[in-house]
Order: C-alpha cells, then structure tokens, then sequence
C-alpha cells in the first residue's frame, strides 16, 4: 500500500463549491424518489446497494488501488466512521426506513435533521459555540419533524421506524462529514475508499441472504444504475467532498436546506404520493430552520 498524499487545498474560486453543492442537493433529492419507488419493485435493499456502491468502486479503482485499502497515515477509527456514516451502514439504515415513509417525510427527517446532527456533534465533541441565529435555526428544525409527528400521531400516518432510523441515518452522515474535515483526504478519495469498503460488506450480505437482481427487469435495474450508482454513489459523493472542501463544511450543509422542499414536490407530482398543508409547512420550516443553523444569515449582518 502506498501512502496517501494528505490535502489541505481550497479551491482559488467558490463557483466550484456552489456548482458542487447545487448538484449534490438536487441529486440527493433524487435518491429520495428513487429509493422509495424501489419499494415497489422487486430489488432489496442489498441488490440496490450493490449498486450503489459497485459501479463508484469500480469507476475510482485507480485510486483505491492507488492508495490502498488501508492508507497509511489513515487512523482506522476515521475510515470507519467514514465508512459507516455514508456507506454501507447509512444506506440499510435509512434505505428499510425510505420504503415506508413518503418522501416529503423521508426529506424533512433525514435531510432536516443531518445539519441538526452535525451542530449537536460539533457542540458536544468538539466545543463550538452556535450563535442566536443558529440556535434558531435548530429550533425551527425540531418544530418541523414535530409538525410530522404530531400528523403521524393523529392519523398514524408514518411508523415509528421512520422517526427513528432516519434520525440515526442523518447521526450516521454527520458522523462522517466531522471524520471527512479531519481525515485529510480528497474528496475523490474518500469516495473510492468508502465506494469499495461498502461494496464488499453488501458482497458478503449477498453471500449470506442472497439477491434478486437476476430477477428484477432491467428498467428498474437501469433506473437504479443511473439514481444510486452513477449519480448517488459516485457524481453526489464526490460533489458533497468537494463542497466541503472548497466552501466549509458550514456552508456546504446549507445547501441541505432545499432538500426537503424538493423532495416534498418530487413525492407529490413523480410519485402521485398526499401531500398536505403539514408536510409542506413542515418541509418550508424545516428548509428555513436548515438554512439559519448553517450561520450564513449571521456572517452576512
């Protein structure tokens, strides 16, 4: 294994950073769609995540190869975290939650809630201190998954699993956005490693539990191909690194806040699933709240 060359660089333009947070957002809202109408198929949630991570971990083969398995100069606990926060953990969890829950709901508690995650990790590990205008924007959020629970409750619209996995998924990428800041790699990088790792857990949870790709039609295999292989797995993986890279990784979560609004519209007009006044004001708090705990409003006074 070769070690690994540690990059600290930033972009000489934050055009870059902007284009890659853009794109990430609108394919993450995407990957909400397509998850949840893989529900409807006959594809598991392991024959999509062979997916998901087959076709990144063979595109970058040059540079998992390149760098190893294990780098040198790679504490193990941050591949791990990296590795679990938005790889093969993160994609079972918040995938068995996606195919019972709407998408409206799947993005405000998944995607509203990574920045609330990230904040209360920063706050509790690493000492920051938001400001009033933060603090606002994490209450908003809370008001925003409580609309959903107050529904939920009423008509028991969504299950309990929703408002735990998704929660624990957004813990699980916030998890791995600190590791990433911390572990020096590029974003090319750390999407190969995370690719090919993650492929080889779902390799051995097909050997055990088996698929039914062989099986699926391949239109739904191809709509998979292009939402969590190409566009998920490899172009959103590696815009989000680059984002964080190039603006902070405070600025780049503030792209987060237009994905429970689009996930909200695609739910209703692709998927033809309800959407009323509570997961639209729920998706536009929720969208404010993500936008306020980022500090860009209190940056700009």
């Amino acid at each position: 294994m070769s070690t690994i060359a540690f990059s600290n660089d930033k972009s000489p333009s934050q055009t870059l950073g902007y284009a890659a947070g853009t794109i990430t957002v609108l394919i993450w809202a995407s990957w909400f769609l397509a998850t949840r109408h893989s529900a409807t198929t006959s594809l598991g949630s392991i024959d999509i995540g062979l997916i998901r991570f087959g076709i990144p971990a063979v595109a970058l083969s040059p540079v998992w190869l390149r760098i190893g398995l294990l780098p040198k100069g790679l504490p193990l606990h941050l591949l791990a975290i990296m590795v679990a926060g938005c790889g093969a953990v993160f994609f079972l969890v918040t995938t068995l939650a996606i195919h019972s829950t709407p998408a409206a709901s799947s993005g405000i508690l998944l995607g509203g809630s990574m920045p609330l995650a990230t904040a209360l990790i920063g706050i509790l590990l690493f000492r920051e201190r938001p400001d009033a205008t933060r603090i606002a924007g994490l209450a908003a959020i809370v008001g925003g998954v409580l609309i959903l629970l107050a529904r939920s409750l009423a008509d028991a619209s969504l299950p309990w699993t929703s408002f735990a996995l998704l929660p624990a998924g957004a813990v699980l990428w916030a998890s791995y956005t600190h590791a990433f800041r911390r572990s020096g790699l590029t974003a090319v990088q750390a999407s190969a490693l995370i690719a090919v790792w993650s492929f080889l857990i779902m390799a051995v949870l097909a050997l055990i539990f088996g698929i039914s790709l062989p099986q699926a039609p391949l239109s739904e295999i191809g709509l998979q191909v292009l939402s969590q292989g190409i566009l998920s797995g490899l172009v959103a993986m590696v815009a989000y690194g680059t984002a964080v890279r190039t603006l902070g990784g405070t600025q780049a979560a503030a792209f987060t806040a237009l994905t429970p609004v689009l996930a909200t519209v695609g739910g209703g007009f692709l998927l033809g699933e309800p959407v009323g006044i509570a997961e639209i004001s729920a998706a536009v708090i929720t969208g404010i709240g993500v936008a306020l705990s980022t500090g860009i409003a209190a940056r700009r006074r």
